[in-house]
């Protein structure tokens, strides 16, 4: 393509862009309206606007860090204040009084007034009228050094090489009339330019019908690609992993409780898949702290007595350092060994344990460093993969095939069994297309002793009151998250909503006490904060959602979510299930933008009523929030572009029956439709 040299083809990759048709399906996260100026006097808190203004007076402040406050009016005499936190020297010089900006953001509440956290902004010459834009402004998911405009053109170039309707369709004829849906082509173009009437609340929400047959081609592609992968592994063979009695029951008596109905009851659909010859393929979901790891190692000590190791992988350092010590408190005394591999782990430790491994130490437990080249394992017999949602289906493979032996028929390769664990319950309808490759286990009762969580909801307006509460549980000795949510293609606006947060916090309690977390920081410091919190140095942590999974600090009993209208169901309850882990009375506090609308107010609503994550599953489903029931989309981690499993549940019936018809009649083009969405990950589809 014209234009794109091998620098912007190497930064395309990155963001999985490798073909003209990759392109075409790299669709927007949301739009942004500038086809008009809002007059400062109709801004609304919580809504992103443009407003046209005159600097009237700009203020340079150092406390904490460098902070550039810039107040601007209009002709209604309203003032709206602009703060920035990254600023150069040029930038600031710009800001004097007199100067006429156009700024375009989302108004937030301020100590004062109305406010704008690093709006986007251009200046503009003397009185000329301003020209806005005359289309809505799509915002694509992108990638550090690729800037949305620079993005744009890229895709509307590939865009004018659309080919005609009749070439672009994969799905049949036949079935696209049966179940109404339209053309494929006149979809990616509305979804991708959609004119200044365009009903833009329907757009955001994702429920436009361009939208909605995009999400329903994404769905059937996922759907056949699971298909095919358990047809697939069903041909191989597994070893037989036979439960050791007297050693199960040595493991049971060191534990410090005793196992729930549920848990023996999903241990021993485990262990009966486990002592098959044909591939284990199961999902065990259980709500935050239902006792899953438990199922896990009874599930090992099958695969280390029949002779055969064990790879349990989690997707954060925090999450796997976690599962190690609760496996090495539990196995060691039972002289079995426990290996440790992550990104962290160099030099000299690093070669000696891969030799370990090579040599058959029973079981090891890392990050995704587990499935790099250099790793292998003498006979690998079961894999445990924590949150799979985390992972996507490739990485699971990938330590699948560690221990493929024979490899080349089919029919002699023996594959380790697969154990998935989640703790974002799913409801059946899902499943049954999300984990299409999966058989489905519920640990659906907790443990008993565990301290309900009180939620309670409140408004942004009320911040300095929740401030104060959060100052009051630090002195009585209690530790506090403070979770920055902004929901953003950017990881720097991220970084600035935890910096606001940061700064506030540490003028109300000291900024010795006070530690941030966020994507943009390297993982050596973000494990500093994180142990500091854990020793209890820090008081407060302010984080972006990257504490969301497996986080154990007993002495948290404050949790504070900001833009919790933003979020999903399963999303705030994973939040809300890294406090109450102690013996004291715990709280989670939902901090949202007024005003709320429905959707968000029956999603607190249900939050503040009930602590079972089934219900709150079954709930989102019910709701079909944009909030996401199988994992976030928010943190980029699952892999739908457009496809949103609680939103869109009213298509898989369809979806379900299209696939079918495509596997047995029209196997070539599903094979075309697994390679158009999921592209360089295709051979997993055959896996």
């Amino acid at each position: 393509m014209p234009g794109v040299g091998p620098a912007l083809v190497k930064v395309l990759a990155r963001l999985g862009l490798e073909r003209v048709q990759d392109l075409w399906f790299h669709l927007p996260l949301r739009y942004e309206d500038k086809t008009r100026v809002t007059a400062m006097a109709d801004l609304r808190a919580g809504e992103r606007a443009q407003v046209e203004g005159v600097v009237e007076a700009v203020e340079r402040g150092f406390r904490y860090r460098p902070q550039l406050k810039v107040a601007i009016g209009d002709d209604s005499g309203h003032t709206l204040l602009l703060r920035f936190f990254h600023f150069n020297r040029a930038q600031a010089e710009q800001m004097v009084p007199g100067t006429r900006l156009l700024c375009y953001g989302e108004i937030r509440h301020g100590a004062h007034a109305l406010e704008m956290v690093h709006p986007q902004y251009r200046r503009l010459d003397g009185n000329d009228a301003v020209a806005v834009d005359d289309v809505l402004s799509p915002i694509y998911p992108t990638t550090e050094g690729l800037g949305q405009k620079r993005l744009a053109g890229v895709i509307g170039k590939a865009l004018a090489l659309l080919p005609p309707a009749s070439q672009l369709e994969l799905i049949p004829p036949a079935l696209c009339a049966e179940h109404g849906l339209t053309s494929l082509r006149e979809a990616l173009l509305y979804v991708h330019r959609p004119p200044p009437d365009a009903p833009l609340a329907q757009l955001m929400l994702g429920r436009h019908p361009a939208q909605q047959r995009l999400a329903f081609e994404e769905l059937l592609t996922q759907h056949l690609s699971l298909r095919r992968m358990r047809e697939a592994v069903r041909l191989r063979h597994a070893p037989a992993l036979v439960v050791d009695r007297s050693l199960q029951r040595r493991f049971l008596a060191t534990l410090a409780f005793k196992l729930t109905r549920a848990q023996q009851r999903v241990s021993a659909e485990v262990a009966q898949d486990l002592a098959q010859t044909r591939p284990m393929l199961r999902l065990v979901q259980g709500d935050v702290g239902s006792g899953k790891t438990v199922v896990a190692a009874l599930a090992a000590l099958a695969a280390v007595a029949s002779g055969h190791q064990v790879a349990l992988m989690a997707p954060t350092e925090l999450l796997a350092e976690q599962h190690l010590r609760n496996f090495r408190q539990w196995l060691q005394p039972l002289g079995i060994e426990v290996e440790w591999l992550a990104g962290k782990v160099a030099g000299k430790a690093r070669r000696q344990a891969l030799e370990r491994v090579a040599q058959g130490a029973p079981v090891l437990v890392g990050t995704h460093a587990l499935m790099q080249e250099g790793v292998s394992f003498a006979r690998l017999g079961l894999v445990i993969v924590d949150e799979q949602h985390r992972f996507g289906v490739q990485q699971r493979l990938a330590l699948r095939d560690k221990g493929m032996t024979d490899a080349g028929d089919p029919g002699t390769e023996q594959v380790p069994h697969q154990l998935v664990l989640t703790a974002t319950p799913i409801p059946r309808t899902l499943a049954m297309s999300a984990y299409a490759d999966l058989d489905v286990s519920s640990i659906d009762e907790l443990p008993p002793g565990r301290t309900p969580v009180q939620t309670i909801a409140i408004s942004n307006a009320r911040r300095f009151d929740v401030i104060e509460r959060v100052q009051a549980a630090c002195a009585e000795g209690r530790q506090v998250y403070w979770v920055c949510t902004l929901i953003e293609e950017s990881e720097q606006l991220r970084a600035q909503a935890a910096e606001v947060a940061h700064a506030e916090l540490s003028a109300a309690i000291g900024e010795t006490r006070v530690g941030l977390i966020h994507g943009r920081m390297k993982p050596a410091e973000k494990q500093q904060v994180m142990d500091a919190f854990k020793t209890g140095r820090l008081a407060v942590l302010v984080a972006t959602t990257v504490i969301e999974v497996g986080v154990d600090v007993p002495n948290a009993s404050v949790m504070v979510i900001e833009n919790s209208e933003r979020l999903g169901l399963a999303q705030l309850h994973q939040l809300r299930g890294r406090v109450g882990r102690g013996a004291v009375a715990s709280n989670c506090v939902l901090l949202y933008q007024p005003p709320l609308g429905q959707l968000a107010r029956e999603r607190l609503q249900v939050m503040r009523d009930s602590n079972d994550g089934f219900r709150i599953a079954e709930k989102d489903l019910e709701l079909r929030g944009p909030g996401e029931v199988l994992g976030t989309r928010q943190t980029g981690q699952l892999s739908f572009r457009i496809a949103d499993l609680a939103r869109d549940a009213h298509l898989l019936p369809a979806v379900q029956q299209v696939g079918q018809n495509m596997l047995t009649d029209h196997p070539r083009q599903a094979s075309q439709l697994i390679e158009r969405w999921i592209g360089g990950a295709a051979r997993y589809a055959h896996a």
